[in-house]
């Protein structure tokens, strides 16, 4: 890699303020908070609406569509109009 075009990367904790679960990655940007980490030190403090950890997709927790619902749609909207296809044949 080439010197000086490349941001500086340090460990920043990230806060999902939704469950309150905390992760330590390296991270390019520059909060302006900080918190003293598990190990004792202090790091910068980025907190986020949503994580993976809170995320409906992630968690399994997300909301399935019936697909009996989906299936009686369809036959409203467009069994009719097969059944007179098939009729008139």
């Amino acid at each position: 890699m080439k010197d000086g075009i490349h941001p500086e990367s340090n460990y920043v904790i990230f806060r999902d303020t939704s469950c309150g679960k905390t992760f330590r990655i390296r991270s390019t940007c520059k909060p302006t908070e900080t918190i003293v980490w598990d190990d004792g030190e202090t790091y910068p403090l980025v907190n986020l609406d949503i994580s993976s950890a809170s995320h409906p997709i992630y968690t399994g927790e997300q909301r399935k569509a019936s697909n009996e619902g989906r299936v009686a749609r369809f036959n409203k909207r467009f069994g009719k109009r097969g059944q007179k296809i098939s009729q008139e044949n």
